[in-house]
């Protein structure tokens, strides 16, 4: 199956955001991707950047989803799109499921907030097995993929084939120049996702933005951990994989012994 994950650029607002996303969305239709994952919080934009507060309204966001379904629909691709979302216990940072024919199919929140979201969002309590075409997939949101292994692993032991990870690791105003993947030097987040597919034995898709002073790029994984397909740092686009599920056999997710850590 080919799947496609995007690196587009921060956007300024919800409108411009939508824009990016459909270009992006109709690339990776053309190269026959059959689902294309985008970076965390991506609708209306992540938090703190000055963002208009009318983006972040309830019916922004749901009109911003609905223009989200229809683009997947007459471009026939599932689309995994992060999104702030407004629930009855409060604001939650999450990743909508949309089918190849605009059907919503579930969603999954970010259950472990980093430390510095805390005032944000409210955190999530469920997680989510979902299925495209045959594909099992899990969603880890950020910080959860990078420092939150068991995320991942959960997943892998419920039968999935890949975990998407949306993230957003960089600014636009300062931070590392980084010109090789997963480099010693480095910040941390590209060696966490060879970790989190090698540690599961399956694939790994982790979306970033293509910001000015990225501290990762998006990347495929696959299952022995090495890097099937990297973005160019500072590229906005999008990268193709061609993955096989079968390889993804989640072989050392389930010799976990649970009962060993029982207390």
């Amino acid at each position: 199956m080919k799947i496609a994950i995007a690196s587009p650029p921060i956007p300024k607002n919800i409108h411009e955001g939508l824009i990016f996303l459909e270009k992006l969305v109709k690339d990776a239709a053309n190269e026959q991707a059959e689902i294309i994952c985008f970076p965390e919080s991506y609708l209306p934009g992540y938090p703190g950047m000055d963002y208009p507060a009318e983006d972040q309204s309830p019916e922004s966001l749901k009109a911003a989803l609905d223009k989200v379904c229809k683009i997947a629909a007459e471009n026939a691709i599932a689309i995994i799109i992060p999104m702030d979302w407004h629930l009855p216990k409060g604001l939650v940072n999450l990743a909508f499921v949309v089918s190849n024919i605009g059907e919503v199919l579930g969603y999954q929140t970010k259950n472990q907030l980093d430390p510095s979201e805390d005032h944000i969002w409210v955190p999530g309590t469920e997680r989510h097995i979902f299925e495209i075409k045959g594909l099992k997939f899990g969603i880890a949101i950020c910080h959860e993929g990078f420092r939150y292994p068991e995320t991942v692993r959960w997943a892998a032991m419920k039968g999935a084939h890949i975990v998407f990870h949306p993230h957003f690791a960089g600014s636009n105003t300062d931070g590392p120049t980084l010109t090789e993947w997963g480099a010693i030097t480095n910040p941390y987040y590209e060696k966490a996702m060879m970790m989190r597919a090698l540690e599961n034995t399956i694939y790994f898709g982790s979306s970033n933005y293509a910001s000015q002073y990225p501290e990762s790029a998006s990347a495929v994984i696959n299952p022995d951990g090495s890097c099937l397909v990297h973005e160019t740092y500072k590229r906005a686009g999008i990268i193709i994989a061609d993955i096989e599920p079968d390889l993804a056999t989640g072989y050392l997710a389930k010799r976990l012994k649970p009962a060993l850590y029982a207390e």
